[in-house]
Order: structure tokens, then sequence, then C-alpha cells
């Protein structure tokens, strides 16, 4: 506002003009506070939540901690106790710190103050009323305790890289603020002249931070009790199949190994009785009969004393009659004039060894997966599996497919989300919001029903709006762009209103374009 003779010039209503300027200048400026005072509210709202997350993972630590304590006191006893103490320690500090937040948000809100939900979040006072009062020294105990706590979590880190890191993170240094004189202290930095929920939240990063910290202190000594001994004070003999399932005509495959075996003295292996014909205990026949088949034996094993000790064993096997899989990947049909993706596989065969051929239409491999192309709709589509077994190709299933033309697509406006990225709006009852409106330039249309992701091209559509009196003003696109009319109709829409997208014809990749439903626009 000018001063001086020219405010004397000005008219009232000139001058009211300008008072009003100002008290709206002071109002965005309040806003952009209110902003950022609820910025660290939101913050702060995550931080408690990662804080009671990471509480209960370090609780887990703990008590797996105390579990291999329990199975083995002895090994684990010193890793233990220093457990506890970290587990102690940080959770005396954090709850130190749990006290100061709520002495903050009652400083600000009074007694019934809350740090979760602070009602004055500007309070400049609080915050440095509580930390940096020199008669209760809150502020510089607590960095003493931070200090001591980072000191004594880094003498249960070995890792110097880890280490460092924890040191930084739980770091009490500080730098000057530009024009100060003399040092500034941590508890300065952190709450002189700051917002209580400003100082609140920092408080919770502490938290954050001293829970990480037990839980890679708590990580290394879980780490340093070596539970992986194993002491062998017994043979036991195994069976070590290649596969528990077999083919009818393939080869059942196992190794019958003893533990700790002596490489300069094998063991003798005994099979249903009989005695195997080779000294690496490799057990080979051809599977006969579908169904599950027992069998056992004994290895004998001979000791120093020039007598023999007997180990048994038992095991299984299963043979089942050849078989194959096949199963379409987008659905249990094929559609004409696209690629379906077919999943084909043999249980027990390599792929390589896999083929496949199909009836009304071609089978291509991609791979280790398969494309179909149906020929004509409506007959059926057969696909029939062979496989390589034991040197021979051996058919091992088909499956039969119906054949069908691609459903009519839907149609949708393309335009980006709050993120940038590209969603399809489809019409009422959601709505959309003009300014999205304005930025599409064209309209889509498309089967991405879970089942089916087909893109089609748009050919040529309308628009119709209805004035004020009723009327209808049909618009027509250029191709499957929205024509500068259809634009001009677009910015004298009005909020809430709506307008239909009509006779939109489209092309598949089938080749065929077809006629699809009308979409309804409505704006928010």
């Amino acid at each position: 506002m000018a001063g001086g003779n020219n405010v004397a010039r000005m008219s009232p209503r000139q001058r009211m003009i300008n008072l009003m300027y100002i008290v709206l200048t002071a109002m965005l400026a309040l806003n952009v506070s209110s902003d950022v005072l609820n910025g660290f509210n939101q913050v702060h709202e995550g931080l408690h939540r990662t804080n009671q997350n990471m509480t209960s993972r370090n609780e887990a630590q703990f008590q797996y901690l105390k579990e291999l304590y329990d199975k083995n006191e002895a090994k684990a006893g010193p890793w233990y106790e220093k457990g506890v103490t970290l587990h102690g320690r940080a959770d005396q500090l954090y709850a130190t710190i749990d006290s100061l937040k709520m002495v903050i948000a009652r400083q600000a809100d009074g007694p019934a103050g809350n740090p979760n939900e602070i009602i004055n979040l500007d309070d400049l006072e609080a915050a440095a009323v509580t930390m940096l009062n020199p008669a209760t020294a809150h502020g510089k105990n607590l960095r003493s305790k931070v200090e001591d706590y980072r000191g004594f979590v880094a003498s249960l880190i070995p890792d110097t890289l880890k280490r460092s890191a924890i040191m930084e993170m739980l770091s009490t240094e500080v730098s000057n603020k530009p024009g100060t004189i003399g040092p500034t202290t941590w508890e300065e930095k952190m709450f002189d002249n700051m917002p209580a929920v400003a100082a609140v939240t920092l408080l919770s990063k502490l938290q954050s931070d001293i829970r990480q910290a037990e839980s890679e202190a708590m990580a290394d000594l879980i780490t340093n009790v070596d539970i992986g001994d194993v002491r062998v004070n017994e043979l036991n003999a195994y069976v070590i199949p290649n596969s528990n399932m077999v083919m009818r005509g393939g080869r059942y495959t196992a190794n019958i190994v003893l533990a700790a075996i002596d490489t300069t003295q094998r063991p003798a292996v005994f099979v249903n009785g009989s005695k195997l014909n080779n000294d690496k205990g490799l057990l080979e026949f051809t599977a006969g009969s579908v169904g599950t088949h027992n069998y056992s034996g004994y290895i004998e094993v001979m000791r120093g004393d020039g007598t023999t000790a007997r180990h048994p064993f038992s095991s299984s096997y299963t043979v089942m009659e050849p078989m194959a899989t096949i199963s379409p990947t987008m659905m249990n049909v094929l559609y004409a004039g696209i690629d379906n993706p077919i999943s084909i596989s043999v249980p027990g065969v390599p792929m390589s060894a896999v083929q496949a051929t199909m009836t009304n239409g071609t089978l291509t491999r991609n791979g280790d997966t398969w494309v179909a192309h149906p020929g004509k709709v409506g007959t059926e589509a057969v696909i029939s599996v062979t496989a390589q077994i034991d040197g021979r190709s051996q058919q091992v299933g088909s499956m039969s497919f119906r054949v069908r033309k691609l459903p009519d697509p839907t149609p949708y406006i393309p335009m980006k989300d709050g993120q940038g990225n590209i969603t399809h709006y489809k019409g009422f009852p959601k709505k959309i919001s003009k300014a999205a409106l304005m930025e599409a330039e064209t309209l889509g249309a498309a089967l991405d029903d879970d089942l089916l992701n087909v893109t089609y091209s748009v050919v040529s559509f309308s628009t119709v709006f209805y004035d004020s009196m009723g009327n209808a003003i049909p618009e027509v696109s250029n191709g499957n762009a929205f024509s500068p009319r259809q634009k001009e109709q677009f910015k004298r829409l009005k909020p809430g209103k709506t307008f239909f997208i009509s006779e939109v014809k489209a092309k598949g990749p089938d080749g065929i374009t077809r006629d699809i439903p009308p979409m309804q626009v409505a704006l928010n």
C-alpha cells in the first residue's frame, strides 16, 4: 500500500482493496506454514509405525537368541548375556525418549497432551522449555545417554564398515549455524526454536536409529553363536534317489550310501536279500507296474576287530503313467488372430526332449514356452505332446481347445495419475477431472480384464454433448484423436456435467473392425 499523500488521495474503496491484499498475503503465509507442520505430522505418524515394526522385529531376534541359549547354554551364554544388556539398554533409552515426547506434548497442549496427536503443532516454546532448561538438563542428559549407547553398540559390532555406519547414525557432533558465535550443542540444534511437532518427529527419528542399531548388533550376536557344529557319534544308511517319481518304461536310479564312510574300505550293500554288483552303492533297475513300491536292505561294514556291523535302510518309489501338463497361459480357450502363450511340460523330462504339434493352426516354440496360432473359429484345436524317454520318442498326452474370436474391447481415455503413470478411465460411475480431460488427446480401446491383455486401434468415434435446452450436439473425431471442436466442447463443460462417446469403431490384431459399446464421461 502506498504511503504519505498517496494514501490520503485514495478512495475508501481502493483502501479497502489494498487492505484485502495484505490480509490475503498473510493468509497465504499461514497456509504454507500449516502445510509444513502437517508434513511433519505425517512423517511422525510414519516413523511411529516404523518404530513399532522395528521393536517387534528386535524382540523376535532377542527371543531367537534366547532359544539358542536354552539349547546350549555353554556355547551361547556369553553372547546371550550381551544380548540381554543390549536389549535392556535399548528399551530403557527408547522409553526415556517416549517420556520426553510426552513432556513436550503436554507443554504444548496442556495436561491432556498426546505426542501422537499434537494440537498446537507450531508451538515454538514447548521443545526448548523441556529440553534446554538448565535446571532439568533433559537435552544434555539425553545426549550423554545416546553417546553411551552408541559406544556400547559399536563395541558389539566387529565389522568396521557396519560399525562406522552405526557411529555416524547416532552421532551427536554438530557444526555451528552460520552467523552464530561460539559452539552449538547437539540439543540446541535439535530443539532451539523448533515447533513442537518437529521436535517430537526428530525424537521419533532418534528412536528409529536406536532400534536400527540394536537390530544390527543383535544380528551380529546371533551370528557369533556357532550353531553349525555337527558331532558325529553314529553311522546311518541313506537312500538318495535321483527321483521318487518314475514313468512306466523309465529307469529308477538311487545312490545308497553310508555317512562317514571309510574310503579305503567300501561297504557291502544288500537290497531285498541280494547284494549289489558294484561297490559304489548304485541301485538301478527298470520300473514295471504303476504304483508305489517299497524296498529295504542293509549295509555291512567291517569293524576294526574283524567283525561286521549291519545298518538297515528302507525306501520307496512311485511308478506313474507317462503324462504331460498342457495349460493355456491366458484362458482355457484359444483366440483367433493373436498369440496364445501355452505352457507345456512333462514331469521328469527336460524341456529340450519335449515336442508338440497342433491341429487347426500352428504351434511354434519360443525357448521353454510355446505360442499357438489357431485357424478357423468354431473348430477345435488339438495339441499333442511327445517326449524322448530313455532314447525313444513316446506320446505323453494331448488336449483339445475351443477356438473363439476375440471379444469386443472396452473404450477408455488414457490419462496420467499423480505419479505420472498412464491409467485408463473407462467412464461412469467413475469421474474424471476437467484438467485430466483437457490433457487427453486420444481415445483407446483394449481388453484388459486380467485374462486377456489385447490392444485395439480406434478408427473413429463421435462425442455427444447436451446444451442447456437438452439438445444433443454431436461431434466427429479425427481418427482416434479428439478433434478441435470436441476439445472446444470440453472447455465449456461445467463441473458435474456428463457427455457420451459413441459410434466407436476399433480394429483388433485379428484385422476385424468392430463397433464397440459407448461410454459415458462424467466430470468431478
